[in-house]
C-alpha cells in the first residue's frame, strides 16, 4: 500500500534498465564512466548501483517473452541518462582517456547546470551535470 502525502504518493525511483545485446561491454563502459564497479549477477544482467538509483543492464534475451512489445537494444531516441557529478569539467578531463563519443564539451545551460553529453556503446545519450547557479544548487538541497 502507498501512503499519501501532500506531494503525492510515496514513490521512490529505483533504477533505469537498459536492454542491450552486450551486457559486458555496457557494464565496462558504465564502470569507466562512473568509477563504480558493476555487480554482475549473470551474463544477462548487471547493475551499477549509485546512492540515488541503479543502472540495470539486461540482455535482450531477458525480455524476449514480451514478443513484439519487447524493448529493442540500441534503439533509444528519447531518453537521456543523467548523473549529477561534483565537477563536470574534471569528469570531462578524466573521460578523455577512454574511447567515448562526446556530443559536446561542458556547457552551462540556461537552467543553471553545467552539462556534458556523450553516448554509451549502444548510442544512448548520457549527461553528466553539475549545478552551478544558486537556483540550480537550491534544487538539489534537500
Amino acid at each position: 500500500m502507498t501512503t499519501q502525502n501532500p506531494q503525492g504518493p510515496a514513490v521512490h525511483f529505483a533504477s533505469i534498465r537498459i536492454v542491450t545485446d552486450d551486457v559486458e561491454r555496457m557494464a565496462t563502459f558504465y564502470e569507466k564512466a562512473t568509477g563504480r564497479t558493476a555487480k554482475r549477477s549473470t551474463d544477462d544482467f548487471a547493475e551499477i548501483i549509485t546512492p540515488a538509483g541503479t543502472i540495470a543492464l539486461a540482455s535482450a534475451r531477458t525480455v524476449r517473452g514480451l514478443g513484439a512489445q519487447a524493448p529493442r537494444p540500441a534503439a533509444n531516441q528519447s531518453v537521456i541518462i543523467e548523473f549529477r557529478v561534483d565537477d563536470v569539467d574534471r569528469e570531462y578531463e578524466a573521460l578523455q582517456q577512454y574511447d567515448i563519443a562526446f556530443v559536446n564539451e561542458p556547457t552551462t545551460q540556461p537552467w543553471g547546470n553545467r552539462s556534458l553529453l556523450f553516448r554509451d556503446p549502444d548510442g544512448n545519450l548520457v549527461n553528466f551535470f553539475t549545478p552551478v547557479t544558486a537556483e540550480a544548487l537550491a534544487r538539489y538541497e534537500q
